[in-house]
């Protein structure tokens, strides 16, 4: 290789920087994409066994139940709205109507 065909030192150093940048973008591009895979993997999974929740209907409310461990779980505002029923005095009955049902599909 001659001299006049040899990169200069600004070549090497704009080539290099490129080459880093692309690197840093495929690094962040595969980080994203592994962050999406693994909300993904957990979507209506129960936190406390790794069941499929179910979408049930409660009280004019849409709860999240476990059919393996029967946990029930809320989204954001369901518990105010929880609450909001049993200060109107629904939430006694509706509870007692709910897990009554859960104790009936057991047997």
């Amino acid at each position: 290789m001659t001299a006049e065909n040899k990169p200069s030192r600004n070549e090497e150093e704009y080539f290099a920087k490129l080459e880093a940048e692309r690197i840093a973008r495929r690094s962040a591009e595969m980080a994203r994409l592994n962050q999406d895979a693994e909300r993904k993997s957990h979507h209506m999974r129960c936190p406390k066994c790794g069941g499929h929740l179910m979408t049930k209907d409660f009280s004019k409310l849409q709860i999240d139940q476990c059919p393996d461990c029967q946990g029930v779980w809320l989204d954001a505002g369901e518990m105010e709205a929880v609450m909001a029923l049993e200060e109107r005095g629904f939430m006694s009955k509706a509870l007692g109507d709910f897990f009554g049902s859960l104790r009936g599909k057991k047997k």
